[in-house]
């Protein structure tokens, strides 16, 4: 029987996958201090699960599994919205990004979270159907029909000059 990986090699996994799952809350979340929360919610459930790990390797993998699980649960509780009450408006910066990733950013959140995550995990992860369907612990079809119903209101917002028609020839 192997033995159960340490907290040294807990310690690696964070240090190797926190910006790429932080990337990942954040594109699903749309927030930054959310994100992070996000981020140290999944590692907390892997942590707590780390004596069931096997194999080190498949231990990024199931660390970006617990976070989207951890965000599919939060979209499910009906407290979480995405506009939270403040007394005062913040500040806007007055940064410029020529690029159009701010307005990517603004269109993921108008989708619905599902939408959102399907796109975050298949074009952003680069995950498969099959891959995002037991990451989101949907249908492969559900997957095909949420990307679809996604890109065509991405379109909508952005044009097919952002979003053209042969992303949705993305691999399965």
């Amino acid at each position: 029987m192997p033995r159960p990986p340490s907290d040294a090699e807990f310690s690696e996994l964070v240090q190797a996958s926190w910006a790429s799952l932080y990337r990942t809350a954040y594109l699903l979340l749309g927030d930054r201090a959310e994100a992070e929360d996000l981020v140290q919610t999944a590692l907390a459930k892997t942590y707590a699960s780390w004596h069931k790990v096997r194999a080190v390797e498949a231990a990024p993998g199931y660390a970006r599994t617990t976070l989207v699980n951890t965000a599919s649960s939060w979209f499910r509780k009906k407290s979480w919205r995405n506009e939270r009450p403040t007394e005062a408006l913040p500040e806007q910066g007055v940064t410029h990004d020529p690029s159009d990733r701010p307005a990517v950013i603004a269109a993921l959140a108008q989708l619905p979270p599902r939408q959102r995550a399907v796109v975050v995990l298949r074009y952003y992860d680069d995950l498969s159907v099959a891959s995002t369907a037991h990451a989101l612990g949907i249908t492969e079809g559900t997957v095909k029909s949420q990307t679809s119903d996604a890109l065509a209101r991405l379109r909508t917002l952005l044009g097919d000059a952002v979003v053209p028609d042969t992303l949705g020839a993305h691999h399965d």
